[in-house]
Order: C-alpha cells, then structure tokens, then sequence
C-alpha cells in the first residue's frame, strides 16, 4: 500500500453511475468528477513555519468530500486514487 507524506491524503473515490435517470448510457467525458469517497490512508500531518507538527484531522476509513478539481490520480494495484493535500477535503459525511 502507498504512504502519503506530510498532510497528503489518499482517497478511494466513490463510482459514478455508469446511466442516467432515463436509462442514456454516459460517455466518460459526460460523467461528473467524484467529490466523495473514503480515506485510505493519512500521512503524518504538516509542520508549521515555528517546527510545531499539527496532526492530521481525518483518519483512515472516514468518508470524505472533496474539492472537484484537487489532488492527483494514482493507480496501484489495478486501484484508482486520489492523492490530495488535506486542506483540499471540505467536509468529513458521518
């Protein structure tokens, strides 16, 4: 499994839906970037500019919601996820 480093987050995306409500198959430049999905693994957290680390405030198995446009796809495994810093995560769903 990957490591994120600092206050990088990786993140399993939710699936879109592969029809809309009438039943259209969509193209895949159609689809909606996923903006939610759960963590699956958290770095160590940052360092301030004093020296202070501030732990992260997420953990791994929380689901998330995310800017649309953050972070960096990655594969690994035949996997697809989402490397992103932590300031990019909007909202944690309970």
């Amino acid at each position: 499994m990957l490591k994120p480093l600092g206050d990088r987050v990786i993140i399993e995306t939710e699936k879109e839906e592969e029809k809309s409500v009438g039943g259209i198959v969509l193209a895949d430049n159609a689809k909606k970037k996923p903006q939610a999905g759960t963590v699956v693994a958290v770095g160590d957290g940052r360092v301030l500019d004093n020296g202070t680390k501030v732990s992260p405030v997420v953990k791994k198995g929380d689901k998330v919601m995310f800017d649309k446009y953050a972070g960096t796809e990655i594969e690994d495994n035949d996997k697809s996820y989402l490397v992103l810093h932590e300031k990019d995560i909007v909202a944690i769903v309970e």
